[in-house]
């Protein structure tokens, strides 16, 4: 991982604590249970900011390559902005994100990418949608949350002949409208 996007992931953080601790406002921490289901570690705060309103900062990663030589490693950041229909931290609610990512994946069955068994992908993607969630209340300080966002993606791609080799065999760029969020997370709060 690039150690300048630690680094700026490290302020962010300490930043929503400063932020948390100084004007009285939740926040929440939470990981994506179903990023873990494929080997991603991931964190996601969430701040809020008004009675109706949070910020929502995602970040995973996965850095395996597994078994002859399957992998699926990437890194995304997703910061999203959301408004609650009730009250934050409950119930419904809208979202606005982007996001940033940069991936090397082969050798893996991806529903989106037919060949992806066949061949290696690196590059990166950039993207930005809508996304609908609702959050449940468990106790005092847990809650579970599905999301399900759409939108556009960009991505910058090299494709490889092999998924160990490497003859390049394109270089491509391409927009398309697709998922961009989907998650069930764990949440605890923090008060």
């Amino acid at each position: 991982m690039n150690a300048k996007l630690l680094q700026k992931l490290l302020v962010i953080v300490t930043l929503l604590f400063i932020v948390t601790n100084s004007f009285g406002q939740k926040l929440a921490v939470k990981s994506n249970l179903l990023h873990l289901a494929t080997a991603t570690p991931n964190i996601d705060l969430e701040l809020g900011l008004s009675p109706k309103l949070t910020l929502d900062m995602y970040y995973g990663i996965n850095p395996f390559t597994f078994d002859n030589n399957k992998k699926w490693k990437h890194w995304l950041v997703q910061p999203e902005v959301r408004y609650w229909f009730c009250e934050r931290f409950y119930g419904h609610f809208l979202g606005f994100h982007v996001g940033m990512a940069e991936y090397n994946f082969g050798s893996i069955k991806i529903l989106t990418v037919k060949d992806a068994s066949d061949f290696r992908y690196e590059g990166w993607a950039a993207m930005g949608g809508v996304s609908y969630g609702y959050s449940w209340i468990l106790n005092d300080r847990w809650n579970l949350e599905a999301t399900l966002g759409i939108g556009v993606i960009y991505t910058d791609y090299k494709k490889f002949d092999c998924p160990e080799c490497g003859t390049l065999l394109e270089e491509e760029n391409k927009m398309f409208v697709a998922p961009t969020k989907a998650a069930i997370s764990i949440i605890y709060m923090l008060k």
